[in-house]
């Protein structure tokens, strides 16, 4: 679902931006080349930290190519009253906004390939984030628009739970300013918990 582009809108000190593109490059072939059996596992250790998720505003991510497919998981957060929200990729330098979501609801074709439902747009409870890449520290590695980073700062309350293969795992991602670290990472190996960021 994230906009794959990689002129990083946020600011990131020059060295950092570009140790993220070299990271970058390794992550997208790795999440390109990774065996798709894999997003089951995902979607069960999901589904363990979503139980139970009845009246719950949860946002999910309809994939692009050779992203984890959350597919079945909507259908099941649907099937279990959660209200599913997937995102609208919006102008570059705003955050997201989530859309409701519902098996019979149409699809719009958005921005980067991206698909967002034709619903109102609603305020996520949890937020569940694409990653191209993390690490033990609960950094995350995305595409390079700013656009998760700048969603999450703007949803203080909202908890976030990034998911990947486990094969996206990195010993160490360079951090910028405006980097937004994860306190939960999903992979079909392991549920990772992190402290949450000092004040």
């Amino acid at each position: 679902m994230a906009a794959p582009h990689s002129t990083p809108l946020l600011g990131d000190p020059p060295e950092i931006a570009h140790r993220k593109a070299l990271a970058r490059q390794h992550c997208v072939q790795s999440l390109r080349t990774r065996d798709s059996g894999v997003d089951a596992g995902i979607i069960t250790h999901l589904k363990t930290l979503l139980t139970p998720c009845a009246q719950r505003a949860i946002a999910c991510v309809w994939p692009l190519p050779n992203e984890v497919d959350l597919r079945p998981l909507c259908h099941w957060l649907h099937e279990n009253d959660a209200q599913v929200l997937l995102p609208e990729t919006t102008p570059r330098g705003t955050p997201l906004i989530f859309r409701h979501w519902h098996p019979a609801c149409a699809m719009q074709a958005g921005r980067f390939g991206t698909h967002a439902p034709d619903g109102p747009a609603l305020t996520p409870d949890i937020v569940l984030v694409p990653l191209l890449g993390f690490d033990r520290t609960g950094n995350r590695l995305g595409y390079g628009g700013g656009y998760y980073d700048r969603t999450l700062a703007g949803l203080p309350a909202a908890q976030a739970i990034g998911y990947a293969p486990s094969t996206q795992e990195v010993a160490a991602l360079p951090s910028g300013p405006h980097d937004q670290k994860l306190p939960c990472i999903v992979t079909e190996r392991e549920i990772l918990r992190f402290d949450p960021p000092s004040a």
